[in-house]
């Protein structure tokens, strides 16, 4: 290989990275027919991967087999960044099974590799399988392994205790917590109120000099409002020096659950008047700081400055706040307009909420048209008929009462025992 050709492909190369890391990708891939038009010569495996990147973020699958047949040909697959590469195109732009496919052809796979597979399980919601190939690992797993079992974790409904469990694994393999560990393991301990557990991933985040980055301390902030530390929560949000609307919406949020509506408000005026923008999330917080307090106008009129005021739009969680607000206070026919008036189909939390504040109230009729909405929607929860069956015996009405044990009975819908929880060792 000629010295002249050595540097005219290592100065494209250069070229095609920079296109690539700069999201540039279509003049990457427009560059890599050049390079591979103009010269005799093989390209190198950094070409290929590059080149497989701008693939997989530009979605062109089929030019990304064409490339996976010259790296066969090349013989790069056992390259780990090429292997990566192909992953990340397979997975994104074609399907998880052929990522695993590929996976299984991969001749020399090294943690990378490994780590890019489980990736894609976890992006996709098979978080079984990412654990199952965690435990397959023939290669010692770095902390990106970890991370990516830590996040994926978090997002099932009950992976908090064992994405825990995984952080603890990782620092018996002297792994040390990045920004990305961290950032799961704080939305892990929101879940189950993990308060000592939060203690220590901030004192580490101190020590370790990852506490100054926003996104986590706004984490915190959420997390320590769920584990109703409000003295914590004030703490890390004033120690904050670039307060975004993530860090406002979480003081609002805190406030909200631990019962302190006025206060709730006070920091949503803050946030407009320190010229931060709200954002639907942070409206959908206030909203419920509104419906713990039972400030039915207030929330009225926040409800109106987030469609006329910001432009934004209501999802089915701000009306089903709205109805909430109402219904607690007895302005179930307002409640009840404000469902008819949805944009689209209520939810179960929708007439939940009604339903639930008609048991306060002795409202029946309007119960019965929420239940009846809450079976169609969940037919096989038994509280949407335990409530309205505690509503007819409040008001008297013991036969609808028994018509409707009867008619559970019939449709097999069956209570579940009670349980609880107990947190001993976070």
């Amino acid at each position: 290989m000629s010295s002249s050709y050595n540097t005219k492909l290592i100065s494209l190369t250069k070229k095609m990275s920079s296109y690539a890391n700069q999201a540039n990708h279509q003049e990457a891939l427009n560059l890599l027919r050049q390079m591979h038009s103009s010269f005799a010569l093989p390209l190198d495996a950094h070409v290929f991967s590059l080149a497989l990147k701008s693939c997989a973020a530009a979605f062109r699958p089929l030019l990304g087999e064409s490339i996976h047949a010259h790296t066969v040909k090349s013989n790069f697959l056992s390259n780990p960044f090429v292997g990566s590469a192909l992953l990340d195109v397979y997975g994104k732009c074609v399907s998880v099974s052929h990522a695993r496919r590929l996976f299984d052809e991969i001749p020399q796979r090294n943690a990378v590799v490994w780590n890019a597979m489980i990736s894609h399980y976890t992006h996709c919601g098979n978080i079984r399988e990412a654990v199952e190939l965690f435990d397959a690992m023939d290669v010692m797993p770095n902390e990106s392994s970890f991370n990516a079992i830590i996040k994926g974790l978090v997002s099932t409904e009950d992976g908090a205790y064992k994405a825990i469990e995984f952080y603890r694994k990782m620092i018996e393999f002297r792994f040390k917590p990045t920004l990305i560990t961290l950032l799961a393991l704080v939305s892990a301990c929101s879940v189950i109120g993990a308060f000592r557990l939060i203690k220590e991933i901030h004192s580490y985040a101190f020590r370790n000099l990852i506490e100054p980055h926003p996104q986590l301390k706004s984490g915190l902030v959420e997390a320590y409002g769920k584990c109703g530390s409000i003295d914590y929560v004030k703490l890390v949000f004033e120690s904050m020096v670039d307060r975004d609307v993530v860090a406002w919406s979480s003081l609002v949020s805190a406030y909200a659950l631990h019962g302190d509506a006025e206060s709730a408000l006070t920091a949503f005026r803050d946030m407009e008047s320190a010229k931060v923008r709200p954002d639907d999330i942070a409206f959908l917080n206030v909203l419920k700081a509104c419906s713990h307090g039972g400030l039915a106008d207030e929330a009225l009129g926040y409800f109106k400055r987030m469609r006329d005021g910001y432009g934004l739009r209501a999802s089915k969680d701000h009306y089903s706040c709205l109805v909430d607000v109402l219904s607690r206070v007895g302005r179930f026919e307002e409640a009840y307009k404000v469902i008819q008036a949805m944009p689209e189909k209520p939810t179960a939390k929708t007439w939940g909420a009604l339903l639930g504040a008609c048991r306060n109230y002795g409202e029946v009729e309007l119960a019965e048209i929420a239940a009846k909405e809450l079976w169609k929607i969940e037919p096989e929860n038994p509280a949407n008929y335990v409530l309205l069956g505690k509503i007819y015996m409040s008001v008297g009405r013991q036969e609808e009462a028994e018509r409707l044990r009867m008619e559970m009975r019939d449709r097999g819908v069956k209570v579940s025992p009670g349980s609880s929880w107990c947190l001993f060792k976070d």
